[in-house]
């Protein structure tokens, strides 16, 4: 007798032996295993209290920045992150120019109006006006956005002077299938408001933008998907310049994920819970290395 086939099993009454429909791309996973439910995560916490919501979220950016500090996403004073206030969405928190990452507290940031008037915020309220321009018409254009960061990483902007997206070549770049775009224009530091409005219009829906001879643009309805989706992208990008080099000094082409199994992998590891989630153990890192002094 022949083995058992998860393509063309013998039928019966138990639905143990047919073939999922509803994960298709898992041969051999049975109907009622298809069925099972994955392990419920856990989810950003809630506020009913906007203020005590400001405080934790204030919180979470200045551990951002102490992330992105420790993964040299710093160039100098470029680079910002930023968090939609809960009580005057209207407005952001955001670094101070000059202040560095691995240095930045809670009591650091500076709130922004859609202005560009410093309202609030710590003793240096200096503005980079690069950061209003592009992550004011994010926000603006975003409602959705809770946090939005911007820096110049090395295999970020190394990769974004090749002037195309990622291909779906691991199972990570997944995570950006169909939620990326590039915007082709460079016409140095943004300084403008239109520029501005035209990175927010490239973007779209989207949760990511490869700025051409500039550098990645990550945004998330949590802080933690925002930070996780620009660490990931600046990895996709290394790879995708190593696998590149190693493929094209062989004469041949990297291997392309076909794009069903692509998108069905992006349903699990593209969501915005997915980002969030993933973040987790970054978070925690800083935190115990830190010992939570980013939140004085």
């Amino acid at each position: 007798m022949a083995p058992p086939s998860a393509i063309s099993p013998t039928r019966s009454s138990n639905d143990d032996s047919k073939p999922s429909t509803a994960a298709v791309h898992e041969p051999g996973l049975s109907e009622s295993k298809a069925k099972i439910q994955m392990p419920k995560f856990p989810g950003p916490p809630t506020f009913t209290d906007k203020y005590a919501e400001r405080d934790y979220l204030k919180g979470r950016l200045a551990a951002a920045f102490r992330i992105f500090g420790k993964y040299g996403f710093d160039e100098g004073v470029a680079g910002h992150i930023t968090v939609r206030d809960p009580v005057q969405p209207d407005t952001f928190w955001v670094n101070p120019f000059g202040v560095a990452f691995s240095l930045i507290k809670k009591s650091d940031l500076i709130q922004v109006d859609h202005e560009g008037n410093v309202i609030d915020g710590g003793e240096v309220r200096l503005l980079n006006a690069a950061a209003f321009m592009i992550h004011g018409a994010v926000h603006k254009a975003r409602p959705d956005v809770l946090c939005a960061a911007h820096s110049h990483s090395i295999y970020g902007r190394s990769f974004c002077s090749l002037g195309r997206k990622l291909d779906m070549i691991t199972q990570d770049s997944c995570s950006f299938h169909n939620d990326h775009v590039l915007y082709e224009s460079f016409n140095g530091i943004v300084l403008a408001e239109k520029e501005g409005k035209d990175i927010a219009a490239c973007l779209g829906n989207k949760k990511a933008a490869l700025l051409q001879n500039h550098g990645l643009l990550t945004v998330g309805g949590t802080v933690e998907a925002a930070v996780f989706w620009f660490l990931s992208l600046e990895k996709c990008c290394q790879a995708q310049l190593a696998a590149d080099a190693a493929a094209g000094g062989r004469g041949h082409e990297t291997v392309k994920i076909h794009d069903d199994d692509a998108a069905f992998t992006y349903k699990t590891i593209g969501t915005p819970r997915a980002g969030w989630f993933s973040a987790k153990p970054l978070f925690d890192v800083i935190e115990r290395e830190c010992n939570g002094e980013y939140l004085e």
